[in-house]
């Protein structure tokens, strides 16, 4: 239920705030609005406001909405209101409202950013966690548990990290631009102790997928290896674990972190016999309230989108160190302007990476996708379900200005082609165009259902 409303309250305000925007310029041009509505179809509530000519309206499907405007082109058109009609304003006015339902959303954006930063949000602590196996962190030399102080791409000036989501960032950067990432990591005291370059230019826009952090290597924030909460009738419980245990060491592999006890654990799955779900017990040396024990602990083999993992049936790792992110009035402002042009130019980056083939198109999500993180989102708190109706917004006011016919960013490059030629788009070329953009927005909608339908399949 919490998922379902989530994703309506997502659409309901996105939508809203989108068309708005075209509401809002259109007013400001001085053009007559008939009709608002949030969502098609049948209206379920509609009602006027005092002294206005407009029908505000909220359809029963909520999955878009539209401004209906004066128009000659729609209906006859009283000649005491031509002057009030869409079709009969200036070139730069028919833009102005055609261009300003993106830029509300992308503006939302902004705000949705600076109000989190405003109120200041609970990251984890850029420390590392042990490095995936042959990954480009471990060939760069990381072994965990260093902290991250500055980074930046070569040629760029070096900048502090707050957080650990601040390197995640950099790194989805780097990976998607091809860029090498500079690190300079440093010790609890504050001092630098040494800079490491992560070779990203290794990695291929074909790369950029859920899997991408592990072939960088860096999948999470360091986290003490401890066992949590112990499902009943587990390996693990079987196996005498309990929450609290302190894993030193598995086999004659040594453990200094949460991420390097999932792996070993995970690993298992690779031994002889696991492909039968016949494995071996595993040697494990825990602390125990201060104390040493040693436990023969037997994982249990389950299938992975069709990959073969051990799981002990435990929470492994303890929840990592967090530190408070908060910004001044000017700069909470600054970085979510910032922080919008740089998930713009990312999503732009992405999507043409997609169109050329350099990038799968799995990485397309739906209304389905849209909604399970809309409601995990809404779960861990207000400030990470901003942090997702931003996110989304800028998706909506990016995937907009596309120069797709049936999007406003078609209409804006038909104003262009009136504005070079001194002539619009002939009817029967406007048609075709139409058509088109029709069939490739539909095309892209069916490959991000069945991408969100695999998701929840696989």
């Amino acid at each position: 239920m919490l998922t379902l409303i989530s994703f309506l309250v997502t659409l309901g305000i996105l939508i809203a705030v989108h068309e708005y925007g075209h509401y809002r310029v259109a007013v400001a041009c001085g053009i007559k609005v008939l009709k608002f509505s949030i969502g098609f179809g049948k209206p379920l509530f509609t009602w006027r406001l005092k002294g206005k000519d407009t029908d505000f309206s909220i359809g029963m499907l909520p999955l878009g909405g539209y401004v209906k405007m004066l128009d000659e082109r729609e209906a006859p058109v009283d000649p005491a209101e031509r002057h009030l009609a869409f079709n009969t304003q200036p070139l730069k006015s028919r833009a102005a409202v055609v261009a300003a339902g993106p830029l509300a959303n992308l503006l939302l954006a902004v705000l949705l950013y600076a109000v989190v930063n405003w109120s200041g949000v609970q990251e984890p602590r850029a420390v590392l966690a042990s490095p995936v196996a042959g990954s480009l962190a471990q060939q760069a030399g990381l072994t965990g548990g260093e902290i991250v102080q500055k980074a930046a791409f070569e040629g760029d000036e070096l900048e502090t990290l707050r957080s650990f989501e601040d390197l995640r960032w950099r790194l989805t950067q780097g990976a998607l631009d091809g860029q090498d990432l500079q690190l300079v990591l440093g010790d609890e005291a504050g001092a630098s102790t040494r800079t490491v370059l992560l070779p990203l230019s290794r990695l291929h826009a074909a790369d950029a997928d859920a899997q991408l952090f592990r072939k960088i290597g860096i999948v999470g924030p360091w986290t003490a290896p401890v066992i949590g909460e112990v499902m009943a009738a587990s390996a693990a419980e079987k196996s005498g674990l309990k929450a609290g245990d302190v894993v030193r060491r598995i086999g004659d592999i040594s453990i200094v972190d949460g991420q390097q006890l999932r792996e070993t654990i995970r690993a298992h799955a690779q031994s002889p016999g696991a492909d039968q779900g016949v494995v071996a017990p595993q040697r494990w040396q825990i602390l125990r309230a201060g104390q040493p024990m040693a436990l023969q602990v037997t994982p249990e083999i389950s299938q992975e989108n069709n990959v073969a993992v051990a799981r002990i049936g435990a929470y492994v790792g303890a929840p990592p160190e967090f530190v408070t992110v908060r910004y001044g009035p000017l700069d909470g402002l600054w970085q979510g302007a910032v922080r919008t042009w740089e998930v713009s130019v990312l999503t732009l980056k992405m999507m043409g990476k997609m169109v050329i083939g350099e990038a799968s198109l799995k990485n397309l999500s739906g209304p389905l996708t849209i909604a399970d993180y809309a409601g995990k989102s809404a779960t861990l708190g207000w400030t990470s379900y901003l942090v997702f109706l931003a996110l989304v917004s800028v998706s909506l006011g990016v995937l907009n200005l596309l120069p797709l016919p049936v999007l406003d960013g078609g209409h804006l490059m038909y104003y262009l082609w009136e504005w070079i030629t001194g002539r619009g788009v002939s009817d029967a070329w406007m048609d075709r165009l139409q058509r088109g953009g029709v069939a490739i927005l539909l095309g892209m909608m069916s490959i991000a259902l069945f991408n969100d339908v695999a998701r929840l399949v696989g």
